[in-house]
């Protein structure tokens, strides 16, 4: 089998494909390195060197101060609570809707396919959504952050394409055997769509978990505020969170390192679950697309 050869054209091409990958590349990374290496930092070393990337003097000082940190901790298991419970309802609801809006003989099958559809091109706006909230009493509660974004639309639609592929006589055979739709769900359905799931599972995590805006508005008590929100105060307006639940009496300056510490943890969970998750991320992606 002969290879062929690249072309002085293809050959340039190549290069500048390659060139441009590593300069994109290099500025992908570059914050990532900066931050780590510099949460390791002393606050002389900032005050003295200014810009640098490896410190002449590692210290796990900002680390330590967060642990010691109770707003810090706080906002940490906040952030835990929201991502855990609003995926596992999320994710719970997204396949037992799309299950059922597989079904061709479902009643009113139509209509509720158009209203999800509706959702993804029209919102209800946030004044609207904020009445809506604080009518059915959700503020200062962690349902105003699980209840609204429960279903993703795409997520929903990829979903159930995927119920929709899988061959009918697969569920006529377990139905002959006794199998009502309930064991059919869980016993058949979920296992097929392990892949899918899970790359789904992934995506409400990070959402979840990267949750600001909403917290920011239907949170006013700063002792259900996520790690978000918390870093947001540390970061931009420097204020004491250990005073007040309520009203924050004693600004304060936050050092470069503890900054960069927190960043580098807000992002280490994601960081450690997303391998688990990887190897079901393209495949999961694509069995629900191939059928519409």
């Amino acid at each position: 089998m002969s290879i062929r050869r690249l072309s002085g054209k293809e050959r340039y091409i190549d290069i500048l494909v390659y060139a441009l990958l590593i300069v994109w590349g290099a500025l992908i990374i570059f914050p990532l390195l900066y931050v780590l290496m510099t949460s390791f930092a002393t606050e002389k070393e900032f005050l003295t060197r200014g810009f640098f990337i490896l410190p002449r003097e590692w210290t796990w000082d900002a680390y330590l101060y967060l642990l010691a940190n109770d707003s810090f901790s706080q906002s940490f298991m906040n952030a835990v609570i929201i991502a855990a419970i609003g995926t596992a309802i999320s994710i719970s609801a997204t396949t037992l809707m799309a299950y059922g809006l597989s079904k061709t003989w479902l009643k009113g099958r139509s209509v509720m396919n158009f209203m999800v559809v509706f959702t993804m091109l029209f919102s209800g706006g946030l004044i609207p959504t904020y009445i809506v909230i604080k009518e059915f009493g959700l503020i200062d509660t962690f349902w105003s952050l699980w209840l609204p974004g429960a279903i993703a639309p795409f997520y929903l639609i990829v979903m159930r394409s995927f119920f929709s592929s899988i061959p009918y006589e697969l569920e006529e055979s377990a139905r002959v055997d006794g199998c009502g739709e309930w064991r059919m769900f869980f016993t058949i359905m979920l296992p097929l769509s392990k892949a899918s799931i899970a790359t789904f599972v992934l995506f409400y995590m990070v959402g979840y978990w990267t949750t600001y805006f909403s917290a920011l508005i239907y949170l006013n008590d700063s002792d259900l505020w996520p790690l978000q929100v918390f870093l947001r105060q540390m970061l931009v307006l420097n204020l004491d969170m250990e005073q007040s639940s309520s009203v924050f009496q004693q600004e304060i300056v936050y050092t470069p390192g503890v900054k960069m510490a927190a960043i580098v943890v807000s992002a280490l969970p994601m960081m450690v679950i997303y391998p688990f998750l990887q190897k079901y991320f393209n495949k999961g992606l694509m069995l629900g697309s191939v059928k519409g």
